[in-house]
């Protein structure tokens, strides 16, 4: 292997696993991360590793464990490639990590949002309409950012009401596209510049997703809503959260999120324990009025 070792291990996660750019660049400032500490990882020893857990004493919980988890995966991979006989990741504690509840926006938050996009693109101006064929397709669909963003204007089907969305690991699926988002992606498209590939073109092929946090963000400040409470990934929270609300199957969430593991999908049940109870109480076959006698 010629590769340095961490080029090598991305390389196996890009050609094997199928993983994202992004999540490549995760893994990538992780074990760069590790290195800082510790040295070389590939000829790091348990001695070298222990250093990690002093240095990152301050970070949250959640991050030193998508840190180890990275190194472990990188030491796995030496092992199986003959360039190590030792997992020196295996004397790593990994803490233990409460998994955050997602922020999630009430209906009253999504009404404000699209009320001030609906009144600012009523004059079919460009950029207000972009912005909220953008809203749609994020709260209406749960796409992510960087798939919302990256959308190629063939996507869009001319009569079918579903979008092909390639997300993590290069995956596809079809996700339903309301009336709504459907008359919104008309007005932008009879907008939109010509040329290009892209569903929301820029200079540098699509939109970026740092521009479409900017652009929601400043949506949510002139709504009168605090723009620290709404990004793509809360709009994408609101749309499972609220799915579930309205009686949604979890599989089905499952599904139109892209999640791989159902277990990912249910941490958005935890908006809903009223409602679960209710059902309970409603459709159990022993529920129903008390008999005396």
């Amino acid at each position: 292997m010629t590769a340095r070792p961490v080029e090598a291990f991305l390389a196996m996660l890009a050609a094997e696993r199928g993983a994202a750019a992004n999540t490549l660049a995760a893994y990538r400032a992780d074990l760069a991360a590790a290195e800082a500490v510790a040295g070389d990882l590939a000829a790091a020893d348990a001695h070298a590793l222990a250093q990690l857990s002093h240095a990152w004493c301050a970070l949250a919980p959640a991050t030193v464990a998508r840190r180890l988890s990275a190194l472990r995966q990188f030491y796995t991979f030496l092992e199986a490639e003959g360039l190590r006989s030792d997992d020196p990741s295996a004397a790593l504690v990994r803490p233990r990590a409460r998994r955050p509840l997602p922020r999630v926006l009430s209906h009253a938050d999504i009404t404000a949002l699209f009320a001030r996009a609906e009144a600012e693109a009523a004059g079919d101006a460009p950029a207000a309409v972009r912005l909220l064929a953008l809203l749609e397709l994020l709260y209406g669909s749960g796409l992510r950012a960087s798939e919302v963003v990256s959308l190629p204007r063939a996507a869009v089907p001319r009569d079918a009401p579903f979008l092909t969305v390639r997300g993590t690991g290069s995956a596809e699926r079809l996700v339903p596209v309301s009336g709504r988002a459907q008359a919104a992606l008309a007005r932008w498209l009879a907008l939109r510049p010509a040329g290009g590939v892209h569903l929301f073109p820029s200079r540098g092929g699509h939109l970026s997703r740092v521009r479409l946090f900017q652009l929601l963000k400043q949506l949510a400040l002139r709504a009168g809503l605090d723009p620290a409470r709404v990004s793509p990934h809360v709009l994408r929270h609101a749309f499972a959260t609220h799915l579930l609300e309205g009686g949604a199957d979890l599989r089905v969430v499952q599904g139109l999120l892209g999640h791989a593991d159902i277990a990912t999908t249910q941490i958005y049940t935890h908006v809903d324990a009223a409602r679960l109870v209710a059902l309970v109480n409603l459709r159990h076959p022993l529920a129903g009025p008390q008999r005396c006698g």
